[in-house]
């Protein structure tokens, strides 16, 4: 093709960092910034959506799922996603979206491996991710550090400086994504050992310690832990109830025909590596704290010499950004959602979200609904907030919000967001009346939900093994 024949093709510059920064400014005339700090409190619902919830989770389960809730407020809050959206869907918003992960607690973040054998730092749980306004992830991560404060018994003032801290992290961080190219910004990361060197030595000591940790939880030790070899050199899963049920027969002879569909959805060198493995046994595990009750299996597999594969299938129900927060979806993700089910929904978004994704990610539907699979343990951890000393705490405070704001700089409108914060000092103020508001709040709909569901017998162990029968 000619110079003269290129030169007539169709083509419009793209918007520039510089102009697209001037639309996020002009959307606080829309959206003022002060106005993060409003909290509408009248016309509430809370306990009303979780009972909405519980009637689409398996019915036997949903004791265990109001018993872990009740531990705490802070586990309240983990519970809590669809209560939140719905209070952030009343109130105006800037009106900035982006690929958001819908439930950005401190303890969703957290270490996993690369594929190549790297450890990460970063988001870990996609199941209500969706496009909404970036500051409702901020804001969810911000009254999670208040709440995980104030349940850890710190200072106020340690507690508000971390979560000060925080926002201003993000805003630095986004601003800072914003100058940086799309394709740097796709290579962004955040290596567990990488940010050790900039720690102090108390955040260190914690980070290490949680590293150590994570790296233990690999696929070998989770198949010493969960499996047992029968005589024929099977494996298959140890009950442990109420966390741990073997399936109905209906699922195992299901089980061919799902696993040939979450193959089908993951990449060609993946499913190159699980056609050397043939399936073993398949057992219905209990997961977190507002998932509970969702329909959540693992699946073994081995090879010819016995190595073990484990893999974990948990259901995708509709985002509560979308379902209670009232965010409409872009018209190119009801497509993909249509064709694709909500397991496709979060496989998506937790690609775009994350540095590095776990090469065995796929989806599937299958006769209960919508599933997504990834490996199970693969150097999986967390840090506790209540090993943390103060100074620990605030480090990691500020590392969630950098790492949020690495998410949020994949979506397109990344310099509209730091555009509209500028340099965080309006935003972080009302960010942070919002959060402490909020954390009154929810403690209030915690003594509610506590006093509406009073301790019951330990059933857990029947309730799991009626929930199996009762699947099919």
């Amino acid at each position: 093709m000619t110079e003269a024949h290129i030169s007539r093709l169709p083509w419009t510059r793209p918007a520039t960092v510089a102009e697209r920064m001037a639309a996020g400014k002009e959307a606080r005339e829309r959206a003022p910034r002060s106005g993060l700090a409003h909290l509408s409190t009248t016309d509430r619902q809370p306990l009303a959506i979780l009972d909405e919830q519980n009637a689409l989770r398996m019915q036997d389960l949903v004791p265990l799922r109001i018993e872990r809730m009740s531990a705490s407020p802070f586990a309240f809050y983990r519970g809590t996603a669809a209560i939140q959206a719905a209070d952030l869907g009343r109130d105006e918003h800037s009106g900035i979206l982006v690929a958001s992960c819908g439930d950005a607690h401190v303890s969703n973040f957290g270490f996993f491996a690369s594929p190549q054998r790297t450890l990460m730092f970063d988001l870990n749980d996609f199941d209500e991710a969706a496009w909404a306004p970036w500051e409702w992830d901020v804001k969810r991560l911000i009254a999670s550090i208040v709440i995980a404060g104030q349940a850890t018994s710190r200072e106020e003032r340690v507690v508000q400086d971390a979560a000060l801290a925080a926002v201003r992290t993000y805003a630095r961080s986004m601003a800072a994504n914003a100058a940086r190219s799309s394709l740097r910004r796709f290579y962004e990361h955040f290596d567990a050992e990488s940010g050790i060197a900039a720690m102090d030595p108390e955040s260190q000591a914690a980070t290490r310690a949680a590293i150590k940790e994570a790296e233990k939880r690999t696929g070998d030790r989770a198949a010493r832990k969960l499996t047992t070899i029968g005589e024929d050199g099977r494996l298959t899963f140890i009950e442990r109830p109420p966390t741990m049920i073997h399936t109905t027969a209906e699922i195992e002879e299901r089980l061919h025909e799902n696993m040939r569909r979450y193959v089908a959805s993951a990449n060609v060198d993946v499913r190159l590596v699980l056609y050397q493995y043939t399936l073993c046994d398949i057992a219905l595990r209990v997961v977190g704290v507002g998932s509970v009750g969702t329909l959540c299996a693992v699946i073994a597999l081995q090879d010819g010499d016995g190595n073990a594969l484990i893999l974990q299938g948990k259901q995708a129900q509709r985002s509560v950004l979308e379902q209670y927060g009232g965010i409409p979806q872009p018209e190119e993700v009801q497509r993909f959602i249509a064709e694709h089910g909500e397991g496709g929904r979060v496989v998506a978004l937790q690609r775009i979200l994350q540095a590095v994704s776990d090469p065995f990610l796929g989806h599937l539907r299958a006769f209960a609904g919508d599933f997504y699979v990834r490996q199970f343990n693969d150097m999986k951890g967390g840090i506790d907030m209540d090993q943390l000393e103060d100074a620990a705490f605030h480090q990691y405070a500020q590392t969630c919000s950098a790492v949020l704001a690495r998410a949020h700089s994949q979506s397109p409108n990344a310099a509209e967001v730091a555009g509209y914060i500028g340099n965080g000092r309006i935003v972080g103020e009302a960010i942070l009346e919002w959060a402490y508001s909020y954390a009154d709040l929810s403690r209030s709909d915690y003594e509610a939900f506590v006093a509406a569901n009073p301790p019951q017998p330990d059933r857990a162990t029947e309730a799991a093994r009626a929930a199996v029968k009762s699947i099919g």
